[in-house]
């Protein structure tokens, strides 16, 4: 059974940095293509980015780009995502998802086969 378990999520001040990780169990984290997306109160979902399965490719929102990083380690099945200068409307429960069968994206959730759980981030002015 394939689990994903996001942490590292908190609260902060604006302009402060978090960095989410994402750990893979139960799968064959190297050939998954990995995506986080995000979901704020009475707002629409979200997709933040992802990064290929290799590694070396990696898409991100242009609401985030500049700020947000997407990496990770093979090696410790684990995605991380980097946020520097948080803004107020980046809060939102942020999930991490799994791509099977060597994915380029989009990262659609709905296209993911396995999700995370969620992990708050909240972010104050």
């Amino acid at each position: 059974q394939v689990q994903l378990v996001e942490s590292g999520g908190g609260s902060v001040q604006a302009g402060a940095s978090l960095r989410l990780s994402c750990t893979v169990s139960g799968g064959s984290f190297s050939r998954y293509s990995m995506g986080w997306f995000r979901q704020a109160p009475g707002k629409e979902r979200e997709v933040v980015g992802g990064i290929i399965w290799t590694g070396d490719k990696t898409d991100l929102a242009d609401s985030v780009k500049g700020r947000f990083t997407i990496s990770r380690d093979n090696a410790k099945s684990t995605v991380y995502l980097t946020m520097n200068s948080l803004k107020p409307e980046d809060t939102a429960v942020y999930y991490c998802a799994a791509f099977d069968g060597y994915y380029s994206g989009p990262y659609y959730p709905e296209e993911s086969d396995f999700r995370g759980q969620g992990t708050q981030v909240t972010v104050s002015s």
